[in-house]
C-alpha cells in the first residue's frame, strides 16, 4: 500500500515539475519575442513585424504584462490610439503585474487620452497611475495639465452651447418674424382681395344702378318722345287736315239775310227749277223710253 502511495506522489510531482518547465519555457520564449520586437522597432522601425513578434509573445505567456505594454507603446508611437488604449488596459489588468508596471501602463494610457483630447479620461488614468506610484512628479504634472485642459474644454463647450442656444433663439425669432410677416402679408392680401371684391361689387352695383337709371331715364324719356312725337303727329295731322280742302257742306244761314243774299238765293232756286223743267220737256220730246242693258 505504501508502495502505491509513493508511486502516485512521484507521478504528481513529475507532472507539476513538467508543467513548471513548460511554463518557464513559454515565458522564456515570450521574452525572446518581446526582445525581437523591440529590436525590430529600434533598428528597422518596422512596426508590422514588431507587432507580429509582440503578439507571439502574448500568445506564449498571456499573464505577462510586458508584451502587452510594449505592443501598446508601439501602437501609441504609430498614432493608433484606440489600439494602444486597449493594450494598456490589458496590461493593467494582468494579475501578475507589479505596481510599477501598472503605473507605467496607466501613465501612458493617460498620454493616449491626451492625444485624443479626451481630458476627462486622461485625468482618471493619471490618478490611477499616482495610486500605484504617488511619487512620480511627471504623472502629477500631467494630471494638473489634464485638469486645466478639461476645464478649458468645458468652458469652450459651455460657450459653444450658449452660442448654439443663442443662434437657435435668433433663428426661432427670425422664423417667428418671417411667419408673422407671412401671416400679415396673407391677411393683407386677403383684405385687398376683399376690398377689391367690395369695390367690384360696388362697381357692379354702380353699373347696375347706372344701367337702371338709364333704363328709367329711357322709359321716362320715351313717353316724352312719344308724347312729343304724338303731339307733333297730332299737330301734323291737324295741320294736314287744315291744309287739305274740306268737303263743301251747305252752310245754314246765320242771322238775317241781306236783300242781295235773298235775291241771289231766289235766282239760284229759279235756275234749278228751270233746269229740272227743261229736262222734263226734253224727255217728252223724245217720245220713247231708253232701253237699259239686260241683267243676266
Amino acid at each position: 500500500m505504501k508502495r502505491y502511495i509513493i508511486i502516485i506522489l512521484c507521478f504528481q510531482f513529475g507532472l507539476i515539475f513538467s508543467q513548471e518547465e513548460q511554463l518557464q519555457e513559454a515565458a522564456n520564449e515570450a521574452k525572446r519575442y518581446v526582445a525581437s520586437g523591440n529590436q525590430v522597432l529600434a533598428d528597422e522601425g518596422n512596426f508590422p513585424k514588431a507587432e507580429g513578434e509582440y503578439r507571439k509573445a502574448i500568445s506564449k505567456n498571456p499573464v505577462d504584462p510586458t508584451a502587452k505594454y510594449n505592443l501598446a507603446n508601439a501602437y501609441y508611437n504609430s498614432e493608433k490610439y484606440d489600439e494602444a488604449t486597449l493594450r494598456y488596459t490589458e496590461a493593467t489588468k494582468v494579475t501578475a503585474a507589479t505596481k510599477s508596471e501598472k503605473h507605467k501602463a496607466f501613465h501612458n494610457k493617460g498620454n493616449t487620452f491626451m492625444e485624443q483630447k479626451k481630458y476627462k479620461e486622461a485625468v482618471e488614468a493619471y490618478k490611477n497611475a499616482l495610486r500605484n506610484n504617488p511619487k512620480d512628479d511627471e504623472t502629477r504634472y500631467n494630471l494638473a495639465l489634464a485638469k486645466k485642459m478639461l476645464e478649458q474644454q468645458q468652458q469652450q463647450n459651455d460657450q459653444n452651447q450658449d452660442d448654439k442656444d443663442q443662434d437657435q433663439d435668433q433663428d426661432q425669432k427670425q422664423d417667428d418674424q418671417d411667419q408673422k410677416e407671412g401671416d400679415d402679408k396673407e391677411e393683407k392680401k386677403g383684405d385687398d382681395g376683399e376690398n377689391k371684391e367690395d369695390q367690384k361689387d360696388q362697381g357692379d352695383k354702380g353699373e347696375d344702378e347706372k344701367e337702371q337709371g338709364e333704363n328709367e331715364k329711357d322709359e321716362e324719356g320715351e313717353p316724352e318722345d312719344d308724347q312729343k312725337d304724338k303731339g307733333k303727329g297730332d299737330q301734323g295731322e291737324d295741320e294736314k287736315e287744315q291744309g287739305e280742302p274740306k268737303e263743301q257742306q251747305p252752310q245754314r244761314p246765320q242771322g238775317q239775310l241781306s236783300p242781295q243774299q235773298v235775291k241771289s238765293l231766289l235766282e239760284a232756286m229759279n235756275n234749278e227749277e228751270k233746269k229740272v223743267q227743261d229736262k222734263i220737256n226734253a224727255k217728252k220730246a223724245q217720245g220713247s223710253k231708253v232701253k237699259t242693258e239686260k241683267d243676266w
